[in-house]
């Protein structure tokens, strides 16, 4: 029975976009500011990747909510699609040591195949590198180019 509830908050989260506690930061799943801190720190020093970009990821993809499902399958708190939780290694996408540290080793990847373009590896970490590659450059969907936007402003 248990199964079939978790299971049933599971769909119904994705039909909904999220978690049950949202993307609100602080909500009823925000990670602690400390453990979040810690988790950022370690995974920023282990994969070279800066951790003011780290946090502006994880804002802006679950304002920190580990639990957090959206409407395209994406899980946890950097929001790893399946097949990129496979590629990098994150058996449970929910655990947030681990999904912090496959969404820092795909963006720090991501920052390796685009030589640095921090705007070329966001519109990848968004929208899929493929069509980064397509276009040669940050591919004219809204939903990007906002994400692009947010956070790139975010570091500034």
């Amino acid at each position: 029975m248990r199964f079939r509830a978790a299971a049933l908050a599971l769909v119904l989260g994705s039909l909904l976009g999220c978690s049950q506690g949202g993307f609100l930061p602080g909500g009823p799943h925000a990670l602690p500011a400390g453990q979040l801190s810690s988790l950022v720190d370690s995974t920023s020093h282990e994969f070279g990747v800066k951790p003011n970009l780290i946090y502006a990821v994880i804002d802006a993809e679950s304002h920190g909510d580990p639990a957090a499902i959206s409407r395209a399958g994406a899980m946890g708190i950097m929001q790893l699609m399946p097949a990129t939780s496979a590629q990098y290694g994150v058996n449970n996408p929910f655990d947030p040591q681990a999904n912090i540290a496959g969404g820092v080793h795909y963006l720090r990847d991501l920052l390796h195949r685009y030589h640095g373009n921090v705007s070329y590896a966001l519109a990848a970490y968004n929208a899929g590198p493929g069509l980064v590659d397509a276009v040669h450059g940050i591919p004219a969907i809204p939903e990007t180019r906002s994400y692009v936007a947010r956070i790139t402003a975010a570091l500034h």
